[in-house]
């Protein structure tokens, strides 16, 4: 993958994105957050497009699969709606085009027949394996351009953004 320039810091020639938004004389707070986005969004787009090319799947798909083999009990609607972030509605028709592809199965609870269980089948799991593994290299590839010690800092750094961020 290409060099970003905005990742080395460059600033001529950069091409029109989230960061472009804030001049040199904007809030540092801004020009950051608008970094973290651009790269947030460049990121996820190699992964769409990868997840599309390589295995006609969408990055929803792929996340629902995701949240279905952390958790091989399976998971209601509602939490999977929940955990992906998204309505109802879009777990539904994921989850439909999953069950009727044969990737997941879902079962009326016997207590509530109105809720109902998600499980990946055994082909959604091999399915899901291939996509991970790819999926594991993909960001390798996407963060090879940070040194090792780098990515730590990194890492640790916005670890200790998200604390202040949920912090009370």
């Amino acid at each position: 993958m290409p060099t970003h320039p905005a990742a080395s810091g460059a600033t001529d020639a950069l091409p029109v994105d989230l960061e472009t938004r804030a001049g040199e004389t904007s809030h540092e707070a801004l020009r950051l957050w608008l970094r973290l986005l651009t790269c947030t969004n460049l990121v996820e787009g190699d992964i769409r497009s990868r997840l599309r090319q390589n295995f006609a799947v969408t990055l929803p798909r792929f996340d629902l699969m995701s949240q279905l083999d952390r958790h091989p009990e399976g998971l209601k609607m509602g939490e999977l709606s929940r955990r992906m972030m998204v309505t109802g509605g879009n777990v539904t028709g994921i989850t439909d085009q999953l069950q009727q592809e044969g990737l997941v199965t879902r079962e009326a609870l016997p207590t509530d027949r109105r809720a109902y269980l998600i499980r990946l089948t055994p082909a959604g799991r091999e399915a899901f394996s291939r996509m991970a593994r790819a999926h594991e290299e993909w960001i390798e590839q996407l963060f090879s351009g940070l040194a090792e010690t780098d990515r730590r800092a990194l890492f640790r750094l916005l670890g200790r953004l998200k604390t202040s961020l949920i912090a009370p």
